[in-house]
């Protein structure tokens, strides 16, 4: 498998593994946030491709105080194959390079094999509270 930092012409191969491993939500532009990500210097999505087929994302980016991971899939057939932890490494090496000296994420609350997956690569649960608000309705 190639690493590879995804172009716009493969968005829409990205959005649609992300829809299927149940990574979206209704009120989030999966479309516009990979735009979003491959437009600025701070931001990237990484991929692990397999001729056109599209095995894996990791969406990455550095706030100015500490980066961040998104939309990190895998596709199910390819799933418990190393390429889990081989994007959520390069996404942190990209992050690195620029350095980045943190790197957070979100799981949601339940997905508890997530978090154990992130547990084994060495995150640690954070004692925080994350709030948020939408600006636009």
């Amino acid at each position: 498998m190639e690493l590879i930092e995804l172009s716009e012409a493969w968005v829409e191969r990205a959005v649609a593994l992300w829809e299927h491993t149940g990574l979206t939500r209704p009120w989030n532009d999966p479309h516009a946030d990979a735009r979003k990500a491959l437009a600025g210097p701070e931001s990237t999505i990484l991929a692990l491709v397999q001729g056109e087929r599209l095995a894996a994302t990791a969406m990455a980016g550095d706030d100015g105080h500490r980066g961040w991971l998104y939309y990190v899939a895998v596709d199910p057939d390819l799933q418990d194959q190393g390429c889990g932890r081989r994007i959520v490494e390069a996404a942190a090496e990209w992050l690195r390079a620029r350095g980045t000296v943190k790197i957070q994420l979100m799981v949601r609350a339940g997905n508890d094999s997530v978090t154990q997956f992130y547990e084994k690569l060495g995150f640690e649960r954070l004692d925080v509270a994350v709030l948020g608000k939408r600006l636009v309705p």
